[in-house]
C-alpha cells in the first residue's frame, strides 16, 4: 500500500481486495500517446464496471453516477520511482505538475460539453475538484486493474511495473461521466499520432 495522507479517520483506502479487479482483467485497453505543454502521458479511457462504479461513487459522495468513464494516465519518469530522495521527490512534483495541467485543461473541456469531470490528486488520493470525499484512490491498484500492469513490493509500498518503462512510470486518473465517444473525443485533441497500443 502507498502512503496516503487521510483526510479523516473515516476515508477508506479502496481497491486492496480483489474481486473488482478481476471483472475488467479480461478487457482489451487501448493505451495512447499524446502530448501537452511538452510532456507525453500514455492515456487509456475505459468504461468503469459496476464494481469499480460502486468505488467510484465513494470517492465522490456528493454525485449522482450511473455511469463514468476512467481515464487513466501513466508519464515516463526520469528515473526509477521505486528509490527515495531530493531527486525522485524533485521528479515526483515535476510529473504531477505535469499530469495536474493536462487533468484540468481536460475536465475543463468536458465541462464545457456539459458533462461532469474530476481529476485525482496523487499526492493524497483525493479528488482535486471535489472537496468532499469518502474514500482515498489507490493510483497504483487502479491502473493495475485498467491498465493490467503488474505491480510489486518495495518494503511497505506497492510499486506499478510499466512493461516498457517499469518502475519509471507515474501514474494518475481522470474520472468522468461523459460517454466514452466524448472522452475520447477530448483526449483525441492532444493525440502525437493516430497509433495507438493494446496494453496486453
Amino acid at each position: 500500500r502507498l502512503p496516503v495522507k487521510k483526510a479523516d479517520q473515516n476515508i477508506v483506502i479502496l481497491y486492496e481486495g480483489q474481486g473488482w479487479l478481476s471483472s475488467i482483467r479480461s478487457m482489451s485497453v487501448e493505451v495512447k500517446a499524446v502530448r501537452h505543454g511538452g510532456n507525453e502521458l500514455e492515456v487509456a479511457c475505459v468504461s468503469a464496471s459496476r464494481a469499480v462504479l460502486r468505488e467510484v461513487q465513494q470517492i465522490f459522495p456528493s454525485k449522482s453516477l450511473s455511469e463514468v468513464r476512467v481515464v487513466a494516465t501513466c508519464q515516463r519518469s526520469a528515473m526509477e520511482l521505486v528509490n527515495w530522495g531530493d531527486d525522485v521527490a524533485t521528479e515526483k512534483d515535476r510529473l504531477l505538475e505535469a499530469f495536474a495541467a493536462f487533468a484540468a485543461e481536460v475536465c475543463e473541456a468536458l465541462a464545457a460539453k456539459g458533462f461532469w469531470a474530476d481529476f485525482i490528486d496523487p499526492c493524497s488520493g483525493l479528488p482535486s475538484i471535489s472537496k468532499e470525499s469518502a474514500a482515498v484512490y489507490d493510483e497504483v491498484a487502479g491502473a493495475q486493474a485498467v491498465l493490467k500492469y503488474d505491480v510489486f513490493d518495495a518494503g511497505p509500498c506497492k510499486i506499478l511495473r510499466h512493461p516498457t518503462w517499469g518502475s519509471a512510470v507515474y501514474p494518475a486518473t481522470i474520472f468522468t461521466d461523459a460517454p466514452k465517444a466524448d472522452a475520447d473525443a477530448v483526449i483525441a485533441t492532444y493525440l502525437i499520432s493516430s497509433e495507438s497500443s493494446t496494453s496486453q
